[in-house]
């Protein structure tokens, strides 16, 4: 909190002139080396403005401190504490004299300043007299640096009252606030900590309304009506208590407190307000709808007694948060003294050598003394942790008090109400903080939550935070002056202007806002050539306009310097190429498969051909005859299943088998061959080799592309194609032109452009050119806005709900929907069937084939192994075991089996029958000779 405008570049002075009036209070002995005091009495020293809103709280609140410490026997060891008391008088100069004449009374603790600049000059003094200095009103951020080792602050720094009001800008979703604030340290350090942490929410400090703590105010309603003909209605004040309220008097005699405005006010208004008790009606009026932080103090037993004693003895008059931490620095200085008594500290003064008086000086400069034991007893506060009224009494590594916290207010009738909590443990919540520090932390944005808030104007509805500047000026929206393809952008005579596609989306949009957006169009370009897009985009970023419409794609270089809304049209680019009817071909029946795949299906038919055959062969008397006659037939066979019109019927269980899963393979064989035979004949075939941007990479041809597109840059800088051989064209009829003429006669081999150009120029060209290979790049347009313009938002949710409910299709049909032709080429390499789409069938065929024919010829061998000719062991036994008769064995063995293989299935059975009828013959016969050979005679 603040009451004074302390300028820095006269605190040296200050200090200089401050000690001149030291010189009637010069002690005699001040010449001796040191002095040594074993005190029963300490001295404690407070200096700030007594009658002021923080004063007034904080005079009683120290008083009843020392006294409840100097009745208390368990403290200090029966030392007292005697107070000393400076009033500063709201002035910079007489304070920091106030503040010097205090350290002169050998005092060994100061409490205070309340004013952030007299902190900075006094910290420099208490620095060179190693007293530390406990203030519990000056909110300065910067207090906190290494400069000032002896200033310990007893309240928390304004750096995390400006991270709370980021939370709550951040959590309603507004951009820009405009900061309203006193023109000294107090306001100028804490409007710049709420800047640094706006940033870090992607929002700002749109501008800074500074004004002298005394200015009049004519001067406050001159600054108000400047910052009200502004865009942003967020307001964040930053002021004193004692002169606060006057800005909202202003702010209400220019219906600033009405509905759409937002203010949001630091710590001083719940300052003011508790202080005064019952504050009269007419100033609440001034306040409805007013969201402010106030310092969090749990609900101890301790707070509850102490402001018991307080009603008592003042009613609630004068109360505010800022006697709890001035209560509290005086037991924060009781309880290190008696630590620091104990650790063997001793309570003595010296003087400082350095510090004299030369030259016949006045100042007596040597008076002021240096407390010896300053440094230990510093040390001794760090360490401290106990608790108070306030809270806990702790101090983390950056000399700030441990878990500062805020009750978030909202002003609504004759009083307030908590909407929630800050904290930075968890930020924005609506549970009392101290019920979450044995939590894990959750500072996520879905744990964000805050009760409802009453706003200016009495409504519950979230304001916008924003408003068109209220200067007149309707926003100058920036239209390409297109030369080609002025169906999206265009130069027309009605009153708006300009027509086209881009034109009527964002009228729509427009449209779908829940407030009025007043605009004129400004055409870019002199209409001879199309403008260079990246200029238009610039522009808005200079804001020589407030937005670009048209067909501008969204690329890394743009979003750079503007934003841009959500894409109301997809796009991408794109490679057209001449195509023409393909000219007849006497082999065009053979393109469908390819080589490979011809082989295979040709080796598989012949292979299943003679697979049945050998599994038929022996059962199907149409599988037998002469062995010219069998061959034709395993031809025949196969290749008539390719129509299904095979005339031998299968008779074997395996042979089925195989030519039922042969037949599957040739059905979807002569599917995908006619499917693909009528896509040859009957499609467009390119006239060159292009396929795709990667043949235009690695061709040297000329490309095409239109002129101002963002095309050039990204195939120079991205796909480095020699700028050489771009050629920009203005219009289609342009495009046509090179097309035509080819890149031999001057024209260009592909035009490279964005697909929603290309399907237009397509519709009007009777289908001789096609677009080849996919999109190389995915982008799409958008309206550019400047950075951070809130009507980006807006106008990206209408976006959607124009494509939601089918009117932006509706304006496409309006105004791009031709005939059309087949965009992409069918390219008969392409399109040829490889081996790679049929393996599979051919490996499932194959596997049934072999397994078929490892069954038959096992069952074969079994067959074989029963059957054995009656002369054979004969014959082997009376040969000769020698190499040739060996060979002659084989042979006639293998003859034999091929001989036992080609014979019908119902003789081996026939001559399998004969054999077991004649060994079983040959059994009882055996069995009779012996039986009569073992019998008696």
């Amino acid at each position: 909190m603040e009451v004074l405008l302390i300028p820095r570049f006269i605190k040296s002075i200050l200090i200089l002139l401050s000690l001149w009036f030291l010189c009637s209070t010069a002690n005699d002995s001040a010449s001796s080396n040191s002095s040594s005091l074993k005190p029963k009495v300490i001295n404690i020293g407070a200096f700030f403005t007594l009658n002021s809103v923080i004063g007034q709280a904080a005079k009683p609140a120290i008083q009843a401190a020392i006294d409840d410490v100097n009745t208390n026997p368990n403290i200090l060891n029966g030392n007292q504490l005697k107070l000393i008391v400076r009033d500063t008088n709201c002035s910079g100069f007489f304070g920091t004299i106030e503040a010097l004449q205090l350290m002169e009374s050998h005092i060994v603790v100061a409490i205070g300043p309340q004013s952030s600049g007299i902190a900075h000059v006094i910290s420099h003094v208490v620095n060179e007299l190693h007293v530390p200095l406990l203030s519990f009103g000056a909110t300065d951020p910067t207090l906190s640096s290494m400069q000032y080792p002896y200033f310990l602050r007893t309240t928390h720094s304004d750096y995390f009252q400006m991270y709370a009001i980021a939370d709550i800008v951040e959590y309603y979703g507004w951009r820009e606030v405009i900061a309203i604030f006193v023109d000294d340290d107090y306001g100028r350090s804490g409007i710049s900590v709420l800047g640094d942490s706006l940033v870090k929410k992607r929002a700002k400090v749109s501008y800074k309304a500074a004004f002298s703590p005394g200015d009049s105010e004519s001067k406050i309603t001159d600054l108000l009506v400047e910052v009200n003909l502004m865009e942003s209605r967020v307001y964040v004040v930053h002021v004193n208590p004692d002169t606060g309220v006057n800005i909202f008097s202003v702010a209400k005699s220019l219906n600033m407190m009405a509905d759409g405005y937002v203010w949001i006010v630091t710590d001083w208004l719940p300052s003011y307000l508790d202080s005064m008790g019952p504050v009269d009606s007419n100033t609440m009026n001034l306040l409805q709808g007013v969201l402010t932080l106030r310092h969090y103090t749990p609900d101890t037993d301790l707070k509850k007694s102490f402001m018991s004693k307080w009603k008592g003895s003042a009613g609630s008059a004068g109360f505010n948060s800022y006697a709890l931490y001035a209560y509290d620095s005086v037991w924060l200085a009781a309880h290190a003294l008696e630590i620091f008594l104990n650790e063997g500290g001793n309570i003595s003064f010296s003087y400082d050598p350095n510090l004299h008086d030369t030259n016949g000086s006045m100042l007596h400069l040597a008076s002021l003394p240096v407390f010896n034991g300053g440094e230990q007893l510093r040390q001794t506060l760090l360490r401290m942790n106990f608790t108070g009224l306030s809270g806990q009494i702790e101090f983390n590594p950056d000399k700030h008090l441990v878990h500062p916290a805020y009750d978030i207010l909202n002003v609504v009738g004759t009083g307030t109400r908590r909407i929630g909590y800050w904290s930075n443990y968890s930020h924005l919540s609506i549970v009392p903080p101290e019920k979450l520090y044995s939590k894990p932390p959750n500072t996520s944005t879905g744990s964000q939550h805050l009760y409802s808030v009453i706003w200016p104007g009495d409504t519950t509805t979230t304001p916008r935070g924003w408003v068109f500047p209220n200067n007149g000026q309707p926003l100058r929206i920036a239209v390409p002056n297109r030369v080609g393809y002025k169906e999206f952008a265009s130069k027309d005579k009605s009153p708006q202007g300009v027509r086209g596609f881009c034109i009527d989306v964002f009228e729509a949009a427009i449209s779908l806002l829940p407030y009025a957006v007043p605009h004129t169009y400004m055409l870019f370009g002199d209409g001879k050539r199309n403008p260079s897009y990246d200029d238009i985009v610039y522009k808005v970023s200079q804001n020589v306009y407030d937005a670009a419409v048209g067909d501008i794609t969204i690329v890394t270089n743009r979003t750079k310097i503007v934003d841009f809304t959500q894409p109301y049209m997809e796009s991408g680019l794109v490679v057209v190429v001449p195509v023409k009817e393909a000219k007849s071909n006497p082999w065009a029946f053979l393109k469908p498969f390819t080589r490979e795949m011809w082989f295979v299906t040709a080796a598989f038919f012949l292979f299943v051909g003679a697979v049945v055959w050998i599994l038929e062969h022996r059962i199907n008397h149409e599988f037998r005859g002469p062995p010219r006659q069998q061959l034709i037939t395993i031809c025949w066979f196969s290749f008539s299943t390719m129509f299904f019109s095979h005339r031998e019927n299968t008779m074997s269980t395996l042979g089925r088998l195989v030519l039922i899963i042969w037949l599957f393979v040739v059905l979807i064989i002569n599917s995908s061959y006619t499917a693909s035979l009528t896509s040859i004949l009957t499609v467009q075939q390119l006239t060159s080799g292009i396929q795709g941007i990667d043949s235009l990479i690695s061709g040297t041809e000329p490309i095409g592309i239109q002129d101002g597109s963002f095309a050039l840059n990204y195939l120079v800088d991205e796909l480095n194609i020699a700028q050489s051989r771009i050629v920009k064209l203005k219009n289609p009829e342009a495009y046509l032109r090179a097309l035509e003429l080819g890149p031999k006669k001057g024209g260009v081999a592909a035009i490279v452009d964005e697909l929603p150009y290309i399907e237009l120029f397509l519709s009007t060209t009777n289908c001789l050119y096609k677009i080849v290979g996919p999109e190389f790049t995915k982008s799409g347009w958008g309206f550019a806005l400047q950075r951070d313009s809130p009507l980006a938002v807006d106008m990206s949710t209408a976006i959607l709900q124009l494509s939601e409910n089918g009117d932006l299709q509706k304006i496409h049909n309006k105004w791009l929907t031709h005939s059309e032709c087949s965009s992409q080429v069918n390219q008969v390499e392409e399109n040829k069937l490889s081996l790679n789409s049929f393996w599979g069938l051919f490996l499932i065929c194959g596997i049934a084939c072999v397994l078929a024919l490892t069954i038959f010829f096992y069952k074969v061998f079994a067959q074989y192994r029963r059957f054995n000719p009656e002369d054979e062991e004969s014959e082997v036994e009376a040969i000769e075991p020698s190499r040739s008769s060996r060979r002659s064995i084989r042979s006639t063995s293998f003859k034999q089996i091929i001989d036992f293989v080609d014979k019908k299935e119902a003789e081996i059975k026939e001559m399998l029958k004969r054999k077991n009828s004649k060994e079983n013959k040959q059994q009882n016969n055996q069995s009779f000779s012996d039986g009569q050979t073992s019998s008696p005679s």
